[in-house]
């Protein structure tokens, strides 16, 4: 049986305490990417009653993906923003989603980030990644922005570290290892970088912040 909202926001609160919830539960976080990265800090968000979710992705679930992001073999071949939706529901039922199945550009970044209190950067490309860090850098100095850079291979996850570059501007990795030179993806390896990220989140919903 379901739990009620009510029943979910006391085992929250129970776990983090009234007032830090009260700050998760009134956030609002974009996850641009929903691949290795952008699943993972969405699964780790609603599991602990982040209030509002926008997850931005333009793809389709593939079965090459299933080794290391958040979906079913039932769901290949839906969109990702409709399936991670989906599975978020089922482990947070009264989670708020906003979806935009679209690939982010120069034109369409602004708006669809606008309402975000805290942007996840978790594309694979680094034109991606670099676009997406200059236009919330430019455009939107109030919020913050936590993007991962290096996570391949089967090195050791020591190395997978948080890093705060300036006051607002976060990135989480190892910061050097590559897909093409570090033999690939490893869901162990991937997920411990989105956990950063989706910890470094909690941490500056807190009031705690990297030095």
């Amino acid at each position: 049986m379901t739990p009620s909202e009510e029943e979910m926001l006391r085992a929250f609160e129970e776990r983090h305490g009234r007032e830090l919830q009260k700050k998760f539960s009134a956030a609002a976080v974009a996850v641009c990417g929903l691949g290795g990265l952008g699943s993972n800090i969405a699964v780790s968000l609603a599991r602990a009653g982040i209030g509002r979710l926008i997850l931005i992705d333009f793809d389709k679930v593939d079965v090459t993906n299933l080794h290391r992001q958040q979906y079913k073999a039932s769901q290949v071949g839906m969109y990702k923003t409709d399936a991670l939706s989906e599975n978020l529901r089922e482990i947070s039922p009264y989670i708020r989603t906003e979806i935009h199945t679209v690939k982010v550009n120069e034109e369409n970044a602004s708006e669809l980030l606008k309402s975000a209190d805290i942007i996840c950067e978790a594309f694979d490309s680094a034109q991606a990644k670099a676009m997406t860090a200059n236009i919330v850098l430019e455009s939107f100095p109030e919020k913050y922005l936590v993007c991962a850079s290096g996570m391949a291979g089967i090195g050791s996850c020591n190395t997978i570290k948080t890093r705060r570059i300036s006051k607002r501007f976060y990135i989480c990795g190892d910061g050097v290892s590559d897909v093409s030179e570090n033999g690939g993806l490893f869901s162990s390896r991937v997920m411990l970088c989105a956990a950063h990220q989706a910890h470094t989140v909690l941490r500056i919903l807190a009031g705690e912040f990297e030095v």
